[in-house]
């Protein structure tokens, strides 16, 4: 049987004052900041983690004086390569970075994609990112899927990393979204209210999942802009920020996002089977049709608004231009 080394050795920690009120999850990434969240998160669900000697859950809220013990394996040793990576630079001053990220670019190394990630661009490219998230992913406060492009908030140093990441804790980031789907919506807005867990067969999928150990609520509000035969543009407002939430919300109410391989069955359309009468075998998207087009929070260190916003990209409005032109809206 293998052991891992630290499980007979717990690391002790103890909940200083400035710490008091934090979830667990989020205490344990800001002092372990050698593992990943999913590491962590793990870890408690298989109470490797105590506070006071008694097993509690990831959304735990720690007292000063609270004694939490963690029982892990050692931590990766090896950090992130920078690579000479192109970046496309939204915003920059001495505390935080927006970029706008390709689809097809995954945020940090992980398995099967150790190379060309945004975390390996920033190194090349940054002097100085925050540490917090470990040495695997420099500067990394939130993420978004491979193949979903648009703004992700980059923070330079560890305050302003821990400043960001309790705003996409405390739900105050406002973020928006824009998505093709196949279908209609019954309805021009609403909000889809359902819990996402793991998926019980497939690790690569998440699934809508009550009353079990890994669910997690999850919020997503949106809003049909314009409507096409059998299509729909609209934008996302998630209020939670749980992993694939707005694919799989989406796909649930059966207007899963265009070309969504996990959730919607397909991984590229055709010129032909977007227009009516013409067969066309060229292939104009092979990427989930959604892009986080606007974040909007508060500057880690002056407190004052501000807003990032990238640009659609090309082969989401080339899609549009088709839609717009062979699929007229139906009201």
């Amino acid at each position: 049987m293998t052991v891992d080394p630290l499980r007979d050795s717990p690391v002790v920690l103890v909940v200083a004052d400035q710490h008091a009120g934090l979830r667990l999850d989020a205490f344990l990434a800001a002092r372990l900041p050698r593992y990943s969240r999913v590491q962590l998160r793990r870890a408690v669900l298989k109470q490797y983690v105590t506070v006071d000697n008694s097993p509690v859950k990831a959304a735990h809220r720690l007292r000063a004086g609270q004694r939490v013990e963690v029982r892990l394996p050692d931590a990766p040793q090896h950090g992130t390569k920078p690579e000479e990576i192109p970046l496309d630079v939204l915003f920059e001053d001495d505390d935080l970075i927006a970029i706008h990220k390709p689809p097809g670019m995954v945020v940090h190394p992980a398995r099967g994609h150790w190379s060309g990630t945004l975390a390996a661009a920033l190194a090349y490219r940054f002097e100085q990112l925050s540490q917090v998230g470990g040495s695997t992913r420099p500067g990394i406060v939130h993420r978004l899927d491979r193949d979903t492009s648009g703004v992700i908030v980059v923070a330079k140093h560890d305050a302003a990393h821990m400043a960001l990441a309790a705003q996409f804790e405390q739900r105050t980031v406002e973020k928006q979204y824009v998505a093709i789907v196949c279908g209609q919506p019954d309805h021009d807005s609403d909000l889809i209210d359902l819990p996402i867990g793991a998926h019980p067969y497939q690790r690569e999928r998440m699934a809508i999942r009550a009353h079990h150990p890994t669910a997690r609520p999850a919020q997503t509000f949106y809003q049909v802009e314009r409507r096409f035969r059998g299509f729909a543009w609209i934008r996302a407002h998630p209020k939670t920020g749980r992993t694939h939430q707005i694919r799989l919300h989406l796909a649930h109410i059966g207007c899963p996002i265009l070309c969504d391989r996990l959730y919607g069955g397909r991984a590229q359309i055709s010129l032909g089977e977007l227009t009516t009468g013409r067969e066309d075998a060229q292939i104009i998207l092979q990427r989930q049709a959604l892009h986080a087009d606007r974040i909007r929070l508060q500057h880690p260190v002056s407190g004052e608004p501000i807003e990032f916003t990238a640009p659609i990209p090309t082969d989401i409005q080339q899609v549009l231009g088709y839609l717009q032109q062979h699929r007229q809206p139906t009201y």
